[in-house]
């Protein structure tokens, strides 16, 4: 599927160029705006940074807001900084609350104050019960167009309320029921609706258990939620049960792509708004701060080296083994590491486990250790016919990997209770540790054995 995506994506690039090439600007501007506002967002997401200009330009003004929703958040600035402040105001025009709540806050002040003031007194103040919420929370996430109904009237009467209406909102497939104080007491799926005796009342055939979620809950959490019960949508609600709004499943596949891109760039210290076209001298200095962190890293383990020049001098082999024993650990505690990270991501790790699973991968630690300390030993003892190499660099590989998988599950643990996010520093600080652990077992045990 990614597979066809990227041909069609370049199949378009190069149909655009072509057309842009031959001077056929308006031929180019109808191929454009023939896509949907997905589809021309993951277009300038794929050109440099050179051509996204001359590509934005040919954008209807009626489908700019909803490719600026689309994109990430270096581009939607980079964008946005050369817009008018007419042209700002006009794209967030028929945009989801939702949707305008998370645009709104990427833009600047003044812009801001002039799309308040443009809405009008309903619009805005669901926009502002939106933004009254955080961002990463469902209070943050929601969309305040629900279609409410009581439980008292007959299903014939909902019927006709829904004719009158002149669409209902997107991804419905249930109607809330509260009471006269917005009380929510339960849903009515709409296939409730067209398969039941239209005199029926609401209250004979509405679904009373159902899940309703907090607006403090986290954005995580609720997709945990989705996933768990499979739905659809659900409603958000206050600490009195007030409806405030609902989620709906696109939602949840935003948060689920976020938290997936933000877990595989935040390995390389890299953020999800990250820009692949992005001009090389800002992509630079934000890689740069990785590289200075993991410099440090590299410096500790030259250090620990040093302490052992005498032994590199009399034991050349050493030098040639000694990156062995510190590969393996990094790599076995890199397992670790990411299997504990997905596990505290899906919150199967909890206090009442722990133990357990610091003891597992001990003993997996363990038991990869000797398995593949037996090798490295053999094949040491074989290169330089020297079997008490063989003994050192075993001891020295069973030492690291054990260390490895001890790291691998409580680094993440304790970033995680000191609200360190441990997809992004994790690697650097178990890195270092199975470095230095793995360089001193293997050169300190030479200098003791060996000598």
């Amino acid at each position: 599927m990614d597979q066809d995506r990227s041909q069609k994506t370049e199949d378009q690039i190069l149909a655009l160029s072509d057309a842009l090439e031959t001077g056929t600007m308006q031929h180019a501007r109808g191929m454009l705006n023939e896509l949907s506002p997905a589809e021309i967002a993951h277009l300038l997401e794929s050109l440099p940074h050179t051509e996204r200009n001359i590509i934005w330009e040919l954008v209807d003004s009626e489908k700019e807001g909803e490719v600026l929703i689309q994109i990430g958040e270096e581009l939607r600035a980079t964008l946005i900084r050369d817009m008018s402040l007419q042209e700002l105001v006009s794209a967030t025009e028929g945009m989801d609350v939702d949707d305008l709540a998370d645009f709104i806050q990427s833009l600047p002040g003044r812009v801001t104050t002039q799309v308040l003031t443009s809405l009008d007194t309903q619009h805005r103040e669901r926009l502002e019960a939106v933004l009254s919420y955080p961002e990463d929370s469902a209070g943050g996430l929601m969309n305040t167009d629900t279609i409410t109904v009581r439980s008292e009237v007959t299903l014939d009467v909902v019927l006709r309320y829904l004719r009158i209406l002149d669409k209902l909102p997107d991804n419905t497939d249930s109607l809330f029921v509260t009471t006269r104080e917005n009380i929510f007491v339960g849903s009515l799926p709409l296939s409730e609706i067209l398969t039941n005796d239209p005199e029926l009342t609401v209250s004979d055939v509405m679904n009373r258990d159902i899940e309703v979620i907090k607006a403090s809950t986290e954005d995580d959490e609720v997709a945990k939620i989705f996933e768990t019960h499979d739905l659809f949508s659900a409603p958000v609600v206050d600490e009195n049960m007030r409806l405030l709004g609902r989620i709906t499943v696109d939602d949840v596949v935003d948060v689920i792509r976020e938290e997936a891109e933000h877990s595989v760039l935040g390995m390389a210290g890299l953020t999800e708004e990250e820009d692949l076209f992005a001009p090389a001298i800002p992509s630079a200095r934000r890689r740069a701060i990785w590289l200075g962190f993991n410099l440090i890293t590299a410096f500790m383990a030259s250090w620990v080296v040093s302490n052992f020049e005498g032994t590199l001098e009399k034991i050349v082999t050493i030098a040639v083994l000694m990156n062995v024993v510190a590969s393996m650990g990094g790599i076995a505690g890199s397992q670790t590491l990411t299997l504990v990270i997905r596990g505290l991501a899906l919150g199967q790790v909890s206090r009442s486990n722990r133990s357990w699973l610091i003891n597992k991968e001990i003993i997996v630690g363990l038991l990869n250790g000797v398995l593949w300390a037996l090798v490295i030993a053999a094949i040491a003892t074989f290169w330089f016919d020297d079997i008490n190499i063989g003994y050192v660099i075993a001891a020295a590989t069973i030492i690291n990997l054990f260390v490895a998988a001890f790291s691998g599950v409580t680094i993440p643990l304790i970033m995680n209770k000191l609200n360190i996010d441990p997809a992004i520093a994790g690697n650097v600080v178990l890195t270092t540790i199975t470095d230095i652990v793995g360089l001193f077992a293997f050169l300190g045990l030479a200098t003791f054995f060996l000598l």
